[in-house]
């Protein structure tokens, strides 16, 4: 899996995503709750094992895709081996990408149910959410 550069900005902006920050963390609930195998720590970030279903594999390209078009300081791996979808997620060397990385985690283990579980998740770490006028997330600085 190769890296981004290491100058790449922290930053999560989602303001061109196709869906806003309650879908996003939606659709990783039904991801994981339907899917979800197992979460394990690697050298470079995390692996998330899910089962190969029918159609999975794409969802989850397609999820990794928008996860990264708003949050360039991730790098995935997607792909099938024995029977399991393999999602591999890591970032750049930063101490906010890893606490970014961490909260992505924590999606996978429910700890996240909303924009504001988020904000305050973010907050706790030092990082800052910024918001539009109408309270949907849209960068994690």
């Amino acid at each position: 899996m190769d890296l981004p550069p290491a100058s790449t900005p922290v930053v999560c902006d989602m303001t061109g995503a196709p869906d806003t920050a309650e879908e996003r963390l939606a659709e990783y609930r039904r991801l994981f709750d339907r899917a979800l195998v197992s979460r394990e720590d690697t050298a470079e970030g995390v692996r998330f094992r899910l089962r190969a279903e029918p159609g999975l594999e794409e969802w989850v390209r397609d999820l990794a895709a928008r996860e990264k078009a708003c949050c360039a300081f991730f790098a995935f791996d997607v792909r099938t081996e024995a029977g399991q979808v393999i999602w591999d997620a890591a970032v750049i060397d930063d101490p906010a990408a890893r606490a970014v990385l961490r909260q992505f985690v924590l999606l996978s283990e429910g700890a996240v149910q909303t924009p504001a579980d988020l904000r305050d998740q973010f907050t706790a770490l030092g990082l800052n959410l910024v918001s539009d006028p109408t309270g949907t997330v849209h960068r994690a600085i």
